[in-house]
Parts: structure tokens; sequence; C-alpha cells
């Protein structure tokens, strides 16, 4: 939960603002649904199947396995994924795209219906094919991906799409347009789109395509390269071996420029995301590890809940957090899944109770110390979550590989703040903050500093937040007895908090009488 909000979920859940919003709970994806905003997709729609089976023997014209096929799914993908992942979340959903009259077609269009999402602008045309992938499985391993892709698309075909999508985005919160480069939104539906009669102002515009800086004519909101593509807009190669994220930061002004956008969001697989904004504005996401290899579309998820979130009213940098989170539910499941709103409030509940015990605390940070990697530590309240907050925890996460974030419990947060606090028990304190992407794990600490924790995790850095230098704190001789160092990092303000606080307390709840 964050600022206003922190502590009256059940306001959050009412129609409260979301704008304030700072960190993750389990309410905030049914808030986002109660306002069920209207998105309209624009793309390329195809068809998903996942055929599996067994293999018992090789064929004899070659050596290659043969799968007795046992069961087929299908499901929805590319940009229709993306609608479907949208439709689970609450949103209203419009599919405007260009598939065929196939029997793919016929059964993605049904798929679609029965998720809830508006086709009547999904144009299905005799004279085009429905892009189809079908993965074939043997057993638990994905033999082979054949891939069905019309060669040459139909300009008449072409022309009746885009004659549909002034209707399609009229009146939407948010459009998602989804260039998988099949060459069906050409300059034709560019143009369509690019009219000002077209969107509203006040709309939020996505762009998910392989080439990025081909959309900058729209002046999108948001764009969303993965590596590659965000090496092709900077003519460029990004290292899978090396810190991308740093790379593409680097280079903020040229992403910016060459798209066009207000904020790119560079997804980095198993690395997670960067945000870059015109403001200067950055925020880091990070995924937790898969080892499902089965898995697809989960980047379809993120753009849905990233478009989801923000058309709903959460700020960008808490939309990046949430769109990860639901990224991490479906990239464990096999197959072309969705996320929906129960999903990700369970996901988002398993945190509430988070908080490790100091044995347990210290038995995991050795195997990840023993892996090679190198742990930051960082303490404080958090009893009010803001900006500030989330991007002093991001900084404190890229000095290291495993952050631990330390919370004063409710007895030492009344020594430091006084007897009206905290705002927020530990337990709430303690979910909200391992929510974030950025913090791996959540303890809570007694003491008055954190010097006996420190002496037992002997962690390679020490992460503080203030107005002062390492040699005013009491802990620094302890980090640097173990081999450690000190990094203090930018600034928070305590009046921060204080002013947060002081707006909930002024802030009459819906009903009382002035």
């Amino acid at each position: 939960m964050g600022d206003e909000l922190q502590d009256h979920p059940e306001g959050g859940r009412d129609g409260a603002d979301l704008s304030d919003v700072r960190g993750l709970a389990a309410w905030v994806p049914a808030a986002i649904a109660d306002r069920a905003p209207h998105v309209t997709v624009v793309g390329d729609a195809m068809l998903d199947g996942w055929w599996s089976g067994t293999i018992e023997r090789f064929c004899r014209e070659a050596p290659a396995p043969v799968v007795d096929i046992t069961r087929r799914d299908y499901a929805a993908g590319g940009a229709a994924n993306t609608a479907m992942n949208l439709a689970a979340l609450g949103a209203r959903v419009r599919m405007c795209g260009l598939i065929g009259t196939d029997d793919a077609g016929r059964r993605l269009r049904t798929i679609l219906d029965d998720a809830g999402v508006d086709t009547t602008d999904l144009v299905q045309d005799p004279r085009v094919g429905t892009t189809t992938k079908y993965r074939i499985l043997g057993g638990d391993q994905v033999m082979l991906r054949i891939d069905d892709t019309p060669e040459q698309l139909s300009a008449a075909a072409v022309t009746a799409f885009a004659a549909r999508i002034p209707g399609a985005v009229a009146g939407a919160d948010a459009v998602v347009v989804c260039d998988y480069g099949s060459g069906a939104l050409g300059e034709e539906v560019r143009a369509a789109l690019g009219r000002a009669s077209s969107i509203d102002p006040g709309t939020l515009v996505v762009v998910d395509a392989h080439d990025t800086a081909g959309w900058a004519v729209l002046g999108p909101d948001i764009v969303t390269p993965n590596a590659q593509e965000a090496a092709q807009v900077l003519a460029t190669r990004l290292d899978p071996r090396s810190d991308r994220a740093a790379t593409v930061t680097e280079r903020r002004r040229e992403l910016l420029a060459a798209t066009n956008a207000a904020a790119v969001v560079v997804t980095l697989d198993r690395d997670g995301t960067v945000l870059l904004g015109q403001d200067g504005e950055e925020h880091r996401t990070w995924a937790k590890p898969a080892t499902e290899k089965q898995a697809s579309g989960a980047g379809d998820t993120f753009v849905a809940s990233l478009t989801a979130a923000r058309a709903a009213g959460l700020p960008l940098t808490t939309s990046l957090d949430l769109a990860q989170a639901a990224a991490d539910v479906v990239v464990h499941r096999p197959g072309t899944s969705v996320c929906t709103t129960a999903d990700l409030t369970g996901h988002l509940q398993q945190f509430a109770d988070t908080a490790l015990a100091t044995a347990d605390l210290l038995r995991k940070v050795e195997e990840d110390r023993a892996a090679g990697r190198r742990i930051v530590l960082t303490n404080g309240c958090f009893d009010v979550l803001h900006r500030g907050h989330t991007r002093y925890l991001n900084q404190a996460k890229q000095l290291g590989d495993v952050l631990v974030v330390a919370l004063n419990d409710d007895d030492g947060v009344r020594r430091l703040k006084g007897p009206d606090r905290p705002i927020n028990p530990i337990a709430d304190r303690a979910g909200i903050i391992a929510s974030l992407s950025c913090v791996d794990y959540v303890t809570v600490f007694g003491t008055d500093t954190l010097v006996p924790l420190i002496e037992l995790l002997k962690p390679d850095v020490y992460a503080k937040g203030g107005d002062y230098t390492a040699q005013m704190l009491e802990e620094t001789p302890a980090v640097e007895a173990c081999g450690g160092r000190v990094s203090i990092l930018d600034y928070v303000p305590e009046r921060s908090t204080a002013a947060v606080v002081r707006k909930i307390r002024s802030t009459p709840l819906a009903g009382d009488v002035p």
C-alpha cells in the first residue's frame, strides 16, 4: 500500500485515488478491476497451439522422434494475448486486428469472445490467413515450433482493418499497439492511428513493437522494447553477460529521442526491467527466477498489466512493479497463460507474512554468499511508503545482488517517531516492502541500532539514506570490521513521510459529517 491509502485498504478498494500508491498490496489488483478502464488493443492477433504427446520411437525417414499427439490446447497469442490479459485484470477490452476466416481465425475469435473481449473491430477477411504458432511437446520438452505466417497481406484487407481504427479507439482510456512485424500495421494503419481525431488527447498510448522507433509518429506515452529491440534502436548489441540495464540507462536520451516517447521501459527477461523517463525518472524491477521453459507470452502479460494499472491511475513506477509481479506469475506456468485479478491478488498476499527470523535469514544469506552473490543490507521504519523510499531501495539493490531490508519493530518505531507511530503495524510494513521486486529478504529487529544484526550477517554493503556521512553512523565500525563498506544514498527527508501522515489525518472519510 502507498502513501495516504496505506492505513485505509478498504478505502483503496472503494474508489479512492490511486495516484499516490507507491507500494503493492493485495487490494490493488481489485481496485484496478473496479475501475475497469476501457482499453483498445490494436495489433497482430495470433493463435497459439500447444500439442503434447508421447515419444516412444524414431521415424524411419530421418533421425527424428515421433510424437504421438494426445492433447491439443489453444490460446490467444500476440496482441490477442495482450487483450486476454487485460480482460483478466478487469479491463473492458476491444480487439482491433486482422485475421482470416479459416479454422484458426474462427477458433481465435471464439477464445476472445468467451473471455469477454469485444471483437466487433477484429476484421475477419477471407483474403488473409490467421497467423499461428504451434508448439509440439514430447513429454515436458518442446520439440518443435511451427510458425504459419501469411507471406503477403491483401491490400484491401489492410484497408478494411485501418478503417476500423477510428471507431475502435474512440473513447478509450488507453490504446495498446502490438506490432510483431507481420506487415498488417504498416503505413496505412499508422496513419489511421496518428490522426488527431482518432485518439483523445488524454488517452494513454502504449506501444509494444519489434520496430519501436517506427511508431515515433504517435508520440506514445510508453514504449516497451525488449533488449534486442532496444539494441536495434541504438544500432548496437546488448551482450546478455553485461550490465544491460546500465547500458540502456547511459543511452537513455537516444532511446527517448528515437521513439519520441514520454517513457521507455526496456524489458530484460531474467534481469527485469528498467524505466527511463523524459524527466530523468528511473526505476528498476527485478524478475523472480523461473525454470519453466515452456512458458510463453510473459511479455504480453507485462504490457497488459502495465497498461491496466496506469490507465486505472497508479503511478508509473508502481504500475511497473505490478506488471513485473504479473509477469512473475505467468512465467512459472507452462504454455500461453494469463494473469487474472485473483492470481495477482494471491501472489501479493503471499508477501503478507514474509519477515524472516534471524536464523532463517542467516541460512538463506549464507547460501547466496556461497553462490558468489554480494549482500546489501539496509534498514528503516518504512511506515508510510513514498516515492523517495522506493527510489532509495532501488538504488540499494544495485549495489549488489541480494538486498536485505531490516525493519524496526513497532516498539522501535515508537521510540524513534513518537507514541502515535507506526501508522502501519509491522506485518503490513513487512508485506509491502517484501512485495517490491528489488527486495529479496525482509527481517525485523528490536534493538536501537543494527549493529547486532550486522555482526551476524556480515554484509558486503550497508546502505543508508540520509544527510550524513559514513563516519557519523554508529554501524560503520561494525560493517568495516566484517570487511564490508558503507554506502550513503540519496537523502529521503522525514518531512515527506510526515506530510503524508498529515494528509491522511486531515482527509475526512466517506460519510463523515464536516
